[in-house]
């Protein structure tokens, strides 16, 4: 450790709740490398050397862990995992036989990790531990499994592909021997006994890293792609009319959505909607290309697939297929008519889930701009008039349409009249003046939003 970083350590670790030999507690993995690269520091994790189960419970610490032996401390909360070494025994992710006992060593817990970067620990002193070079690959700005044992653990592939997704913009990447050690993790079919619960959790942290375009663009450079995600792998080489698409097939193209979508917002299901929107591209009819007339239609179904297949949460499903089935109807306010505009409001359920509406007109507008050439450098005047189109819609006093006696099948008459008169008006009023305005540069994130 560099002068002033013993200090710096000391302070991270302090407290130690165990101490006394034979025992001894180090904070490891992920806080550490957070820790050393600067990083915010939210969750720490901790292992305890030389220590049995009933130490730990004798001690107020409770037990969580099913598998292998974990406590959570009991004033901090923090895990607290006992020392472990692991042997495989089976496929999977589960199927591994562990060993906690109290002479496994600190060395021998962290070689069982992922990466060198992870496989760090700071002793309550503040000393760092770092027997496999994890701070030479932190300046070196790389991702590199600790042995062989790493292609053990399918699970591995998605892990590392998302910290690459959220590192990437410091400068990591991907070491070629630990890329050939996913893909032959992905050869060997192991991925097909992850859990749907396993690969979304993964995706879903991927998705709300600074540049998650980086996690899938990694999952297909080590042929993880189509294993996990076999919708999206559908999209490669599938050719796009290049005056509408020049910057190549259906698969770049979602990927520029979803690099946009990740610009404007923070929510997640706006950006899981921006990366499948286009998903009915990956099952055109061959005498089609390279255009792709009903891809919309056929995209819900295939988006649809996918979310029951990754058991994905329902407002993700809603925006997504929202998105996929009905994006060219956002491309198209412009040459629409003020009845035709209030029809897809209700379509879109805008009045009565307005925050899922504006998500869909931010997809919409990253689809727009997750193009190559010009196309992807203006702005989205769309978006700002169905905001518009919707708001002056939205403002029509129902209670007095009931006052004036209007029930029933006569009083939605009168109401939707009442919304096409106000879109008339703002129609009009951008026809004589266009004035699409500013949009924000990134859409706010709605309380309880992802």
């Amino acid at each position: 450790m560099r002068s002033g970083q013993k200090e710096k350590g000391a302070a991270f670790v302090a407290g130690g709740y165990l101490s006394g030999w034979p025992v001894k507690s180090y904070c490891v993995g992920g806080a550490v490398r957070d820790a050393l690269l600067g990083l915010p520091v939210h969750d720490r994790d901790w292992v305890v050397v030389g220590a049995i189960p009933e130490l730990l419970l004798s001690r107020g610490f409770k037990r969580v862990g099913a598998d292998f032996p974990v406590f959570l401390h009991p004033e901090s909360g923090e895990e607290y995992a006992l020392a472990r070494t692991e042997r495989k025994k089976g496929s999977g992710y589960h199927g591994f036989a562990t060993n906690a006992g109290p002479e496994v060593t600190l060395e021998q817990d962290l070689g069982r990790r992922d990466l060198t970067i992870n496989a760090m620990a700071l002793a309550e002193g503040g000393e760092l531990i770092d027997p496999f070079g994890g701070q030479e690959d932190l300046k070196r700005r790389r991702l590199r499994h600790v042995g062989a044992a790493f292609a053990e653990d399918p699970l591995r592939v998605l892990r590392v592909a998302r910290l690459f997704a959220r590192l990437a913009p410091l400068g990591f990447t991907i070491d070629p021997e630990t890329r050939e050690l996913m893909a032959t993790l992905a050869r060997s079919g192991e991925l097909s006994t992850l859990t749907a619960e396993r690969v979304w959790g993964e995706s879903l942290k991927a998705l709300a890293t600074p540049e998650p375009s980086r996690y899938f663009a990694a999952l297909r450079s080590c042929e993880a792609l189509a294993p996990v995600f076999p919708e999206l792998a559908a999209l490669i080489g599938q050719s796009q009319p290049p005056q509408f698409h020049p910057e190549g097939d259906a698969w770049q193209h979602s990927l520029l959505a979803l690099e946009q979508a990740s610009r404007m917002s923070d929510r997640c299901e706006i950006r899981f909607a921006a990366l499948v929107h286009d998903l009915g591209k990956g099952i055109p009819p061959p005498e089609l290309l390279p255009h792709h007339w009903g891809h919309d239609r056929a995209g819900g179904e295939v988006v649809s697939g996918l979310c029951d297949r990754l058991r994905v949460p329902n407002n993700y499903r809603k925006l997504a297929i929202l998105s996929a089935c009905h994006h060219h109807q956002g491309h198209a306010i412009l040459e629409m008519r003020a009845g035709t505009i209030v029809k897809w409001l209700l379509r879109l359920d805008g009045f009565r889930n307005p925050d899922r509406f504006l998500g869909f007109l931010t997809v919409c507008r990253a689809d727009a701009m997750g193009r190559g050439g010009s196309e992807g450098g203006g702005g989205y005047p769309q978006a700002v008039l169905w905001r518009r189109c919707l708001n002056a819609a939205s403002g029509v006093d129902t209670a007095k349409i009931a006052a004036a006696g209007y029930h029933g099948p006569a009083f939605g008459l009168v109401l939707r009249q009442e919304r096409v008169n106000r879109v008339k008006g703002v129609l009009g009023a951008w026809r004589e003046k266009p004035d699409p305005g500013l949009e924000p540069e990134r859409v706010p994130r709605v309380v309880g939003g992802a």
